[in-house]
């Protein structure tokens, strides 16, 4: 099924976007960015990026604590005279977690890209410690989660029969062990974090789901002892709701956070080690990796960075690389999107020359003893155009213009031509 990318008009209307699309594509683009704007232009850049993140934050917060809270309420519910005491067991337990875990994951990977899925104040306190965030946001979504989970305990109270039953609360341990069980769980969330998220890296956009599979981990592991929060305001929400809060609920804020700067501490030292290099070319591709040989001797992470083009222009047979599509283009943005990513622009050695083996930042790059002149001129002057064109594109794009950068079907028709 074809799916158009999304209209710049807030409400599209049935028969009326399809003809805009037609006839006034060009009029269109010209006016998104004042349509997108319209009542909110007197509002500064910096106000209004908060703002969206607030929104993003609230309503996150909201959707993963609604779903995660209407699962434990159904857990939680019992039948005929039993007690809401004698309903846990393995299976509620197992639900639950489940519920919290996968509620994570589909939000986090939904709003990831609108405020950073966060919907926890501690991690919101780690990020900003670790500065992948600024104070000044991390205190508005701060606030706003614990408003967004006020919210979706009030709904789930307003919606589900029986009183509510998501409370935390501690069961067969003390307060001292329940307090440090928030606080190690809290921290191998946060870390996680801080791993898949905040480090950027050939998988983050899979982060959520390591993010959710950790919370789920972190619920079995924590829900039958103290319920399971690592989140202050997954329980300061439904407390309010209730208006009940036990002696010990001070726990629940303590605990993770001191899980959050333990996070911190440890992410801290790893970075200061440059972890990088203990085990290197992990997000190298097949191109990237076979061209050079690690070394134990490695001191810094630039010793182990990943190969530029012209490392990689020759393959074990002798012949030419064609770069990929994100490797046509001479701006920043092509590889240097995400930090410690960055590449050189990709040229091939003009006639072949065969290159001695050299070492290089920290590895040995392979010997290639062909003679490749004719294929690399021709290649070089496919890519040198084409390069040229990406190039030229963006400029106009950021002129303002209606060009735009090329689109994937484009460079594999430049991948058949080579």
């Amino acid at each position: 099924m074809n799916i158009n990318p999304p209209s710049e008009r807030y409400i599209v209307m049935p028969g009326r976007w399809k003809k805009n699309a037609i006839q006034d594509v060009e009029k269109q683009a010209s006016r998104a960015r004042d349509r997108r704007l319209r009542g909110i232009s007197w509002m500064p850049n910096k106000v209004r990026n908060h703002l969206i993140a607030m929104i993003g934050e609230f309503v996150g917060t909201f959707m993963f604590l609604f779903f995660a809270f209407s699962a434990t309420q159904v857990a939680n519910t019992t039948t005929g005279s039993a007690s809401p005491s004698d309903a846990p067991n393995t299976s509620n337990l197992l639900y639950i977690a489940l519920a919290f875990g996968f509620s994570l994951a589909v939000n986090a990977w939904v709003f990831f890209r609108i405020s950073g899925g966060l919907f926890n104040p501690a991690v919101t306190l780690g990020m900003c410690l670790i500065g992948a965030i600024g104070w000044i946001r991390g205190s508005l979504i701060f606030i706003t989660q614990i408003v967004g989970a006020i919210a979706a305990s009030g709904i789930v109270s307003a919606l589900f029969p029986n009183s509510m039953n998501v409370r935390t609360t501690l069961n067969d341990t003390s307060v001292v062990r329940g307090l440090f069980i928030e606080m190690f769980l809290t921290a191998m969330l946060v870390f996680t974090i801080f791993m898949l998220a905040a480090e950027k890296h050939k998988s983050t956009f899979l982060a959520p789901v390591g993010i959710g599979l950790a919370l789920f981990i972190a619920e079995m592991s924590g829900v039958y002892f103290t319920g399971g929060s690592l989140n202050p305001a997954r329980s300061f929400g439904p407390d309010v709701v209730l208006h009940t809060f036990d002696s010990y609920h001070w726990i629940y804020w303590i605990g993770p956070f001191l899980g959050s700067l333990l996070a911190v501490v440890l992410f801290r030292l790893i970075k200061t080690l440059e972890y990088e290099t203990a085990n290197p070319g992990q997000d190298f591709d097949e191109h990237e990796a076979a061209v050079f040989q690690p070394t134990e001797d490695a001191a810094t992470a630039e010793e182990v960075r990943r190969p530029t083009g012209q490392e990689i222009s020759t393959d074990q047979l002798g012949t030419p690389m064609v770069p990929t599509a994100t490797n046509y283009s001479n701006s920043p943005s092509a590889y240097n999107s995400s930090p410690g990513h960055s590449h050189e622009p990709r040229h091939h050695s003009p006639g072949g020359t065969p290159r001695s083996s050299t070492k290089q930042n920290g590895y040995t790059h392979k010997n290639k003893h062909v003679q490749h002149d004719s294929l690399i001129t021709s290649n070089e002057s496919h890519s040198s155009n084409y390069t040229q064109q990406t190039f030229t594109l963006q400029q106009a794009s950021r002129a303002g213009g209606h060009a735009h950068e090329p689109h994937q079907q484009d460079v594999y028709h430049v991948h058949s031509m080579l």
